[in-house]
């Protein structure tokens, strides 16, 4: 196999590699995909325990707007019905509804109508711009000012602030203002997350999904490019490259820095323990993020009971070091620099493409990697 010559080596088995090997495969070409992990998928990649599939590497809703998206991956593998109905313990020991909708302020307020909660949030928002006025300044100089201004003590109180202290490792007033510049407020009692057409997890796992985009081509784990990288190069006549890009360029620049997640999962000798695929955990006082419940994304309404065991994961995010996966960029002014730098070694680059969260440093959704692929092919 990796005496042949390949038309593309494909570096990286996660999603964005997977799609490219799936239309480039589909157009004739010869592609041998390589992946340092023990398997495919990268992130989206599924074990079985106890008859559920368990997200390994934390929660991945497929949701789009995208119709040729949806159209797509349903030719791989039909979706689910999932809908991501999020719920936050709060600091108070409240449940609250999340997105911020009607429910979450009738629990948190007692608000009934949407003009109750409009003037409970406009009365809070005016509070935020009297503070700001007082300190003699017109923007936002943080996250917390940025939270304040949008949507008042309260919810930043109960439902922001530690949640974001523990994801990011920062207090609130170190954290830039444009980390959360929007956020979502709805005035109906909607407890959808995503506003998008369409939402849902592949019937089965999400290995199903990876093994179908990667019919075709030609798979190597345990594959490290870096450990022979000249002989890798060799192989094939392009390079798609889905690594961090730092590491290809040898750290030249310096090291982009990324915040992880470290998972704790349990197999509970019970049906059902939170009701919920994912609840969230917004006191400073929880040392994890959120605890995802698996069975949740796949199975629903009673058929809940018919397995007697339930799989969780406790999430706990923390700083990325060496020997860690990267899982979020952390995309503040310094390492955007660095970013940079970088990216215009890239564009140089004749016979590589780079693509992906890590190799273009963005955190990515799942559907615009695949429109990513789909435009580069249709570019092309």
């Amino acid at each position: 196999m990796e005496n042949m010559k390949y038309d593309y080596l494909i570096v990286g088995a996660g999603l964005y590699g997977a799609t490219f090997a799936h239309f480039a495969t589909r157009q004739g070409k010869r592609c041998l995909v390589i992946d340092k992990r023990p398997h495919t998928g990268g992130n989206i990649y599924c074990s079985e325990v106890e008859g559920i599939n368990v997200h390994q590497y934390g929660a991945h809703i497929f949701h789009t707007s995208d119709r040729k998206v949806w159209d797509f991956v349903n030719s791989i593998v039909p979706f689910n019905r999932y809908t991501n109905y999020p719920v936050a313990q709060a600091p108070d020991g409240r449940l609250y509804n999340l997105p911020f909708n009607m429910n979450t302020f009738y629990q948190m307020w007692s608000v009934k109508t949407p003009a109750e909660a409009q003037a409970k949030l406009d009365e809070q928002r005016h509070q935020a711009v009297e503070r700001m006025q007082a300190d003699g300044v017109s923007e936002p100089r943080n996250l917390e000012e940025q939270a304040l201004l949008l949507i008042g003590r309260d919810i930043y109180e109960q439902l922001i602030k530690g949640y974001t202290e523990k994801q990011w490792g920062r207090p609130c007033t170190e954290l830039p203002a444009f980390i959360i510049r929007r956020l979502p407020v709805r005035l109906t009692f909607d407890n959808n997350y995503f506003n998008d057409s369409y939402q849902g997890i592949p019937v089965g796992g999400y290995n199903r999904l990876t093994e179908g985009l990667l019919a075709g081509a030609d798979v190597l784990l345990d594959t490290d490019f870096f450990d022979n990288r000249e002989h890798w190069q060799s192989v094939a006549d392009k390079i798609v490259f889905t690594g961090k890009i730092d590491e290809f360029y040898g750290y030249r620049f310096g090291q982009l820095q990324y915040r992880t997640v470290r998972f704790e999962t349990e197999v509970l000798d019970e049906p059902n323990h939170q009701g919920n695929a994912v609840v969230n955990y917004t006191s400073a006082d929880v040392p994890y993020t959120r605890i995802i419940e698996h069975k949740h994304f796949e199975t629903f309404g009673a058929a809940v009971y018919d397995n007697p065991h339930t799989v969780i994961s406790r999430e706990y995010s923390t700083e990325w070091q060496e020997g860690m996966e990267p899982f979020y960029p952390v995309n503040d002014a310094v390492n955007q620099a660095v970013y940079k730098k970088y990216r215009e070694l890239a564009a140089k680059e004749k016979n590589v493409i780079f693509g992906g969260r890590l190799a273009e440093y963005k955190y990515y959704d799942m559907a615009p990697i695949i429109a990513a692929v789909m435009a580069l092919f249709n570019k092309e």
